[in-house]
């Protein structure tokens, strides 16, 4: 029989805001890409001061490489920066907005799913307990 492999974060309230950040990065990307062209880390920084540090990222290149692929962003430019780093300044493409709205309709639609569920209770009903 296979062993399956240990996640660190599995079973765990960790292990649903990881599947959520995977989940919504794109979008995430999408969504700061809208207001202005930037580079990778700034991406991250970006995400980071919006959300008050509770979405943080240690790469975005997947991400990066898998909207470029689809045509959703396009490298806009690049700059060395005044530390002799070449910086790829990326941006959405017109394509990429309308995904960016369709996701986040999505997005929407399916929390404010979950969180009709949710309000419900979650409890049991009260069983009727026969009379003696």
């Amino acid at each position: 029989m296979k062993e399956r492999k240990s996640n660190k974060t599995s079973g765990t309230p960790a292990s649903i805001r990881e599947a959520l950040k995977k989940a919504t990065t794109e979008m995430l990307v999408l969504f700061v890409l809208r207001q202005k062209p930037m580079y990778t880390y700034e991406m991250m920084q970006a995400i980071e001061d919006m959300s008050g540090g509770k979405i943080t990222f240690n790469t975005l290149y997947q991400a990066i490489y898998r909207l470029k692929d689809f045509g959703y962003i396009y490298e806009k430019e690049k700059m060395v920066s005044e530390d002799n780093r070449v910086r790829i300044y990326f941006d959405v493409t017109e394509t990429g907005d309308t995904y960016l709205q369709q996701i986040i309709a999505e997005y929407y639609s399916f929390t404010g799913t979950v969180n009709q569920i949710l309000a419900q209770g979650g409890q049991r009903p009260q069983e009727e307990k026969p009379n003696d």
